[in-house]
């Protein structure tokens, strides 16, 4: 059978390449370094630059730079030979920022040689390298990459943390370079990390933080810092990380939830936190992770908990409008490797809330068939939420939404009741306590709390945990010491709210270092 007209040309032009290399091999054959006047130009050696050249980030240069000598330093992105006097070099910085280069033999002052152009062409791809019309490499990559630019910048569509079999490659959609998996990505962290769409992801995280802190200082809030290493499981809960610490058992903080409350006891009236929350549990999906970073706060209530709730749904609500104004590039680049409809927010004075039973019972009106049945006295599974998401989008025409009045069989026994409220289902009781949506997910928890030092021991054993225990004597303890005002907060999660911002398909990717319960590095 005779080969296709496709398959000769691509082996006409790996022959032309090899040809064109064995030329510049041989042009450059018997050229020495001794021979060389341009030896001192180049090479892998501390560079030195003349004297009043300017140091310019390449995403600055501008036409105000024509005609100056500047010096750059950038990743040596790629690099084609043309001639044995020529080649083009493309450098690379911070994200998506590049820029292309000639190089080119030239006897005039500055002298470029043959052996300059040729070492130039030999650098490899992802070193470090200086440039002022000289080329110092600066940190030299290996010649075989775990995991190539374009290769890390390709969508990610398995996110196991198994080991694929051999030889199991997924082809990137429409394209011939093949999709790395997470565990290929995250064992090449740093090529991971150089690709644009990563670079884009860490620069919208930074802007979900910034304007959280700022957002709720102008409002008196105050920040503090929550220990991380515990005495005892905080909230009684089990999935806790255990560690020793000396001759003692430690834990991991699974929320500050207890130390936001003792800031309210101790007369911080508003506070907030930023930092990492752990939970132990053996959860291998695309929303959870062992270690996540939590943005929290709690305040006194002075008149309703709905305080409470308009703050956490104003700091939001800021958040996602500042990521519009502030990140359109970096949500473009993100969304051309991971595509996705542009997040829609409420109009100004039209923020959907709904109640628990009101949720429920969109939920059998107008959503799938599946949730016909569902009850308002239990608490909604995964699917119920995003089934719920899709309605509301239909509905109302946004990606951000809360509900309100959980029963108090899905809420913790620090939740508050709503005595006011008639009971649900079979005689349950609802909450002061709401969670938000964001893309058919939850992004946040939170109400006001139990104040009352009876009521709250009340609570805790209706729960069916022992007032006594460890950490919950001690928490018990505060409230039963002074007098503590009424408040609530709420826990949002960072990295869920920048995963389900840009519509990825995983938490993983909004995290610096995901850590599952099948990875601990790098």
């Amino acid at each position: 059978m005779e080969e296709s007209t496709a398959t000769t040309s691509k082996k006409a032009a790996k022959k032309a390449e090899a040809k064109r290399a064995a030329e510049l091999a041989a042009a450059t054959a018997n050229v020495t370094l001794q021979d060389d006047a341009a030896a001192e130009s180049y090479g892998a050696r501390p560079a030195v630059f003349s004297h009043g050249a300017e140091e310019v980030d390449i995403c600055s240069l501008n036409e105000s730079h024509v005609d100056k000598t500047v010096i750059v330093r950038a990743w040596l992105q790629n690099s084609r030979v043309q001639s044995a006097k020529m080649g083009f070099l493309e450098l690379r910085k911070g994200a998506n920022w590049s820029i292309q280069g000639i190089v080119m033999a030239s006897e005039e002052e500055p002298v470029v040689s043959r052996p300059m152009v040729k070492w130039v062409m030999g650098i490899n791809p992802e070193s470090f390298v200086a440039v002022e019309a000289k080329c110092y490499l600066v940190a030299s990559a290996p010649s075989m990459l775990g995991m190539t630019l374009a290769v890390a910048n390709k969508p990610i569509v398995n996110f196991s943390d198994d080991v694929p079999p051999a030889g199991n490659v997924v082809e990137a959609e429409k394209s011939t370079i093949p999709a790395a998996s997470m565990l290929t990505h995250l064992d090449n962290i740093a090529m991971h990390k150089r690709s644009p769409v990563q670079q884009a992801i860490a620069d919208i995280r930074i802007e979900v933080k910034k304007p959280f802190r700022s957002y709720l200082e102008e409002r008196g809030f105050k920040e503090f810092e929550p220990p991380c290493l515990i005495g005892a499981a905080s909230e009684g809960g089990g999935n806790v990380f255990r560690l020793p610490y000396f001759g003692e058992e430690a834990f991991l903080a699974q929320s500050p939830q207890f130390y936001k409350q003792f800031e309210i006891a101790g007369g911080r009236e508003r506070v907030f936190s930023i930092g990492p929350v752990f939970r132990a549990e053996i959860s291998n999906t695309a929303r959870h992770m062992t270690e996540f970073t939590g943005l929290d706060l709690e305040m006194e209530v002075r008149e309703s908990y709905t305080e409470v709730r308009d703050v956490l749904e104003g700091v939001l609500l800021h958040i996602f409008r500042g990521i519009q104004e502030r990140c359109a590039n970096e949500v473009a680049t993100v969304r051309a490797v991971y595509p996705s409809e542009p997040f829609l927010l409420p109009e100004p004075g039209k923020e959907v809330r709904l109640t628990f039973a009101e949720a429920q019972k969109l939920l059998r009106e107008e959503g799938p068939a599946e949730f016909a049945n569902v009850r308002d006295d239990e608490d909604m599974s995964t699917p119920q939420e995003k089934a719920l998401g899709e309605v509301v989008r239909s509905k109302y025409n946004t990606d951000f939404f809360v509900v309100d009045k959980f029963p108090e069989t899905a809420r913790p026994f620090y939740a508050k009741i709503d005595e006011t409220a008639a009971p649900i289902g079979d005689g349950v009781s609802v909450t002061n306590a709401f969670d938000f949506f964001a893309r058919n997910q939850e992004i946040l928890s939170g109400g006001q709390r139990i104040n009352d030092a009876v009521e709250l021991e009340a609570r805790i054993r209706a729960k069916g945990v022992d007032p006594e225990s460890a950490g919950i004597k001690e928490y018990l303890a505060v409230f039963r010491s002074v007098g503590v005002p009424p408040h609530g907060g709420g826990g949002i999660g960072l990295d869920r709210v920048v995963a389900w911002y840009l519509g990825l398909p995983s938490v993983h990717l909004a995290a610096y270092y995901p850590r599952t319960p099948k990875r601990l590095s790098p």
